[in-house]
């Protein structure tokens, strides 16, 4: 009862949710690779190109919710519970295609020609890797209908769910498009689809089995964190990274060798004209000057996550409030809520962790400081917001939305719509026109007050009456008798 209460809830915030995880990718991305751009040089960190800021920008965009939704009630707060999961989810997705994007674009001469590419690329990714999704989904569940050999057998029909999805993320990554938001709107459609048309057994295993999957997944990726974080080389090569940069000063020489010896010491050896000179560098202060820079470029990464944060969350929660408007009603998102949301997207998790991977490594491994250092930054920012956020997730929600005794008779939590927001059905040719017109009249008004709730009913209209009867599912108006 509970997943269908949270998917339910998922669909009739699903335009608010696609502004927070889509937009709000845009705007948080956009103030992070432009503060970057100015700071990190600031500090002393250098050596990242455009597409690398680019690609910092969208590292640090996504989030992880996984902490909030522990601590959040459900059944406290449906619509505030549904758009941190629905953001958290899609933000993953939309991050992942917004970094394929940056990697397609030509960076040597970032303008407004660029960043107009950028949005093309992006919105291109989104569009075909959605309808493929889209395709696979509904070609499942209209198979899982219509089909017998799978029909009543757990393992056929759990079978044919799997390697459809896989399916669809193999020939997205095939077509260079995004695996990841295909898969995402494939398991859409099978839930809302699919779902209805195999046996309960079927849905039993199939809930288990990925649920089992997601666990190990994330468990291995913290993990394979972990023990990245004690990687010694990384933290070597951020150390001496400033004797790096240094050794590009002296290129008037013939070659110039840099080793590391000992913790406080760098030994130079300059070869010039057949003769040797050995030059010891006592750097205990550059060493401190090189893990200061940092910890710096770290604080600044944080404090833009925040403000970039702020400027998504506050403002598309104005915009939604105003969408969904109703007549002698509060706004669905209060102010507490909005902190919420806030706060719950400030951390940073496996999505994170891999693109930074992607982006600044090969097949894992790198050799460059500069990208060992933008390694070392993310996995310091994922722990850093996991654990210190984190561990302030609880008390500032129960602080916010004192914890309240729900009645789970009580038919007044949730979402429940009027009757007579439910009596206006769509136009029909067996009417008259003028009855027709005064219907698309009032069609028109409802949908310049209520956009957001307009759009979900006439959807809810279409998906009842053509596309459940061919692809499953239950009707969610049933029919008066």
């Amino acid at each position: 009862m509970q997943g269908k209460v949270k998917k339910k809830q998922f669909f009739q915030n699903f335009i608010t949710i696609m502004l927070f995880g889509v937009i709000g990718v845009f705007i948080s991305a956009s103030i992070i690779t432009v503060g970057s751009w100015w700071l990190f040089p600031k500090l002393g960190f250098v050596g990242l190109t455009a597409r690398d800021y680019l690609a910092v920008g969208t590292i640090f965009s996504s989030t992880d919710t996984v902490c909030t939704l522990q601590v959040l009630h459900q059944d406290e707060t449906p619509i505030l519970y549904s758009l941190v999961f629905g953001e958290g989810v899609v933000n993953d997705a939309t991050s992942v295609v917004l970094f394929n994007a940056i990697q397609k674009i030509d960076v040597t001469r970032v303008n407004s020609r660029t960043i107009l590419q950028l949005i093309g690329d992006f919105f291109y990714l989104f569009s075909t890797s959605t309808a493929l999704g889209v395709t696979f989904g509904l070609v499942t569940a209209y198979s899982l209908k219509t089909l017998y050999f799978g029909r009543h057998s757990t393992v056929r029909e759990l079978a044919i769910m799997v390697l459809m999805a896989y399916l669809s993320y193999m020939l997205a990554e095939l077509l260079e498009l995004s695996g990841i938001l295909t898969v995402f709107f494939c398991g859409i459609l099978m839930s809302h689809y699919a779902w209805h048309n195999v046996t309960e057994s079927s849905r039993i295993t199939t809930r288990h089995i990925f649920a089992m999957m997601s666990f190990v997944a994330e468990t291995f990726i913290f993990l394979y964190v972990g023990m990245d974080a004690l990687d010694m080389e990384k933290w070597k090569m951020t150390r001496v990274r400033f004797y790096a940069y240094l050794s590009s000063f002296l290129n008037q020489f013939t070659s110039v060798h840099l080793t590391a010896s000992g913790i406080g010491s760098v030994l130079l050896v300059i070869e010039k004209s057949n003769s040797m000179s050995p030059i010891l560098l006592h750097s205990q202060s550059d060493c401190s000057l090189c893990f200061g820079t940092l910890m710096s470029s770290f604080g600044s990464i944080v404090l833009l996550i925040l403000l970039g944060r702020a400027a998504s969350v506050f403002p598309l929660s104005a915009f939604s409030n105003y969408m969904n408007r109703r007549p002698q009603r509060s706004p669905s998102l209060t102010f507490k809520h909005q902190v919420i949301i806030w706060w719950a997207g400030l951390m940073r998790g496996a999505v994170s962790i891999a693109l930074a991977f992607k982006q600044f490594t090969y097949s894992g491994v790198t050799w460059d400081p500069v990208n060992a250092a933008m390694i070392t930054n993310t996995i310091i920012v994922v722990l850093f917001t996991t654990l210190v956020f984190g561990f302030l997730t609880k008390p500032l929600i129960y602080y916010m939305l004192p914890h309240r005794v729900i009645d789970k008779n009580d038919s007044s939590v949730g979402s429940k719509s009027p009757k007579e927001d439910m009596a206006l059905p769509l136009l029909s040719f067996e009417e008259s026109v003028s009855t027709n017109i005064l219907r698309a009249k009032d069609s028109l008004t409802m949908l310049i007050e209520r956009p957001v709730y307009t759009v979900h009913f006439y959807w809810r209209k279409f998906d009842d009456t053509y596309m459940r009867p061919i692809f499953g599912g239950p009707l969610s108006s049933p029919p008066e008798c």
